[in-house]
């Protein structure tokens, strides 16, 4: 077995994480081998080529080097190995950065996934950066090479989780079911607390969230884990709070990475004890003989501005409002323009706050035209309805972009090993052995007593839900707390019921309905919902991070015996 501890489920994530882990484990609160953590996300990576292009020096994750700059030490002490993407598009300038600390770890660097000259032809308009997202086998070089620390660039979320297992367990490219098993197990403690209570539908069950635990995942020889936590730390680890995370920005029961081709319809999961949860029977396919680049393309500039709106006549006043700042500032002047009324008032209130709404103001299109947002909206404060305010003063606006997936054939992304000065060239290499096709278990379900009788309710009275993004599109899955209403979930997933439950903000949008049953679980990816991705969107909700939290508040019928 092998333990492997998650401290960043994205840039900004708690910095203390690492910290809580190490200090975990020298309590004996938790046993960990591997300290990993999650950087990048399709959003940062535009971030940091801007911090990159400011200084050519930066393009990693500062906030790594001073995590490491507080437990590095103790983690060569204890023998815990520090792997890691927080390298971003500058891998070696985070490696000279950690080298800088002192502690005279051994640190290796993985690279090889700047692929920006190799498709800039493929593309309308010259990509900032565009890297390929890399597997494991460049971790397990760099693990075999004696290296403390492994500092990667852009590498698939999971793969920080299956190198330090594949290398601990020996695990060849024709080990399809470990590196499914463990390519699950990543997926599921990729983005820390989500995993241990963090983002959970059902939150209020859980008796302390302040301050929620990070996830541990103990994986065996075989590709099997168990996803836990410290013990004495917030949140819980629960089947259902695992079930949430699998379905977590998933299209589809197959799980494509450079390694495996993980088939999360066969995942089942147990509790194994207090805040255990074993997750076992991942099944994997070869892996795609292409490999997925992430291009990020320029699309210009956007701004926002959000007005308040207090008392009577809200529609009427945000309508006084937005003809006031057209005619300082035509609408045609930009490009795009998303206008978003949030009632927040109620009847008779009895403080201000019962009283207010927001109308949110987004536009895009060139610099100086986004520029001149601000300043309008400023000019129409003593003009326009009665009570105007911002929540804060209009800003100039920030650059755009947009993600773009490429794909090269994955036998010409090698990846590159740097230790101690001596860099080695690792090449793909695909599996030697094909599957047959696999026909996934049913769960066997008790009929219902009385279909007929049903109840219009909220659907997140019987269902748990996780949502957010992949590019342009919006994935959500669903998962039911029963067999029985399981079995009425599934029924009902049809793609009139799903669009009915997405309402208007999903016309014209393709739907890809997909099912886990070993998890009760459906889903679906609703392409298009986001335009062209999180830096472009002008949308209230750009990530769809809280379209699963809107889709149980629908209301729908519900057989009656399911009803809690």
């Amino acid at each position: 077995m092998i333990a492997i501890a998650n401290c960043s489920g994205f840039l900004g994530d708690r910095l203390a994480a690492a910290r809580e882990i190490v200090d975990a484990h020298r309590e004996g609160r938790a046993h960990v081998d591997v300290l990993t953590g999650d950087w990048l996300a399709e959003l940062t990576m535009g971030l940091l080529a801007r911090q990159r292009e400011r200084d050519p020096a930066a393009g990693y994750a500062a906030t790594f080097v001073r995590q490491m700059a507080d437990v590095l030490a103790d983690c060569l002490a204890a023998g815990i190995t520090v792997v890691a993407n927080a390298g971003g598009l500058n891998p070696h300038g985070c490696a000279e950065a950690v080298e800088a600390l002192g502690t005279g770890a051994r640190i290796a660097v993985v690279d090889g996934d700047d692929v920006t000259d190799r498709v800039a032809a493929d593309l309308d308009e010259a990509p900032v950066v565009a890297n390929a997202y890399l597997g494991c086998r460049g971790i397990v070089a760099a693990l075999a090479a004696g290296a403390d620390v492994v500092i990667t660039g852009r590498v698939t979320d999971a793969a920080v989780v299956v190198g330090p297992a594949a290398h601990r367990h020996g695990w060849t490219v024709d080990d399809l079911d470990a590196l499914a098993g463990a390519t699950a197990a990543g997926h599921v403690i990729e983005c820390g607390a989500q995993a241990t209570g963090g983002n959970f539908s059902f939150a209020a069950e859980i008796a302390d969230l302040r301050r929620p635990g990070f996830p541990i995942a103990e994986i065996a020889a075989d590709g099997s884990a168990v996803i836990t936590k410290p013990s004495g730390t917030g949140g819980a680890v629960t089947v259902e709070t695992v079930t949430a995370q699998l379905l977590y920005e998933i299209d589809g029961p197959r799980y494509p990475t450079p390694d495996v081709t993980a088939r999360f319809d066969t995942v089942s999961l147990h509790d194994d004890g207090p805040d255990r949860v074993r997750l076992s029977g991942t099944v994997g396919e070869p892996p795609p003989d292409t490999v997925k680049v992430g291009a990020i393309v320029p699309a210009g500039w956007r701004n926002e501005i959000t007005l308040v709106i207090t008392g009577l006549d809200v529609e009427a006043k945000a309508q006084l409002a937005l003809d006031a700042l057209w005619t300082a500032v035509p609408r045609e002047t930009f490009e795009r323009v998303e206008t978003t009324l949030v009632r927040g008032d109620r009847e008779d209130p009895k403080r201000l706050a019962e009283a207010v709404s927001f109308l949110r103001i987004a536009v895009a299109g060139e610099q100086r035209a986004v520029a001149r947002l601000p300043r309008a909206a400023v000019e129409t404060a003593l003009g326009s309805y009665p009570g105007c305010f911002a929540t804060s003063p209009p800003g100039p606006g920030s650059a755009a972009s947009v993600f773009r997936p490429v794909f090269l054939p994955a036998a010409e992304v090698p990846q590159r090993v740097t230790v101690g000065g001596t860099s080695r060239e690792v090449a793909a290499r695909a599996p030697s052995r094909v599957r047959g096709t696999l026909v996934p278990q049913e769960r066997s379900h008790r009929p219902l007593t009385n279909p007929g009788s049903t109840r219009r309710v909220p659907l997140g009275r019987v269902v748990g839900a996780r949502s957010g993004d992949k590019g342009g599109n919006a994935t959500l899955g669903l998962w039911a707390r029963t067999d029985a209403a399981h079995a009425w979930l599934a029924g009902a997933w049809t793609d009139p019921f799903v669009a009915d439950l997405l309402g208007p903000d999903a016309e014209g949008c393709d739907l890809r309905r997909w099912a886990l049953p070993t998890v009760r679980a459906v889903g679906v990816t609703v392409v298009g919902f986001l335009g062209r991705g999180v830096a472009d969107n002008l949308s209230l909700d750009a990530q769809a991070k809280g379209l699963a939290e809107f889709v149980r508040a629908r209301h729908v019928d519900v057989p009656e015996e399911l009803i809690p």
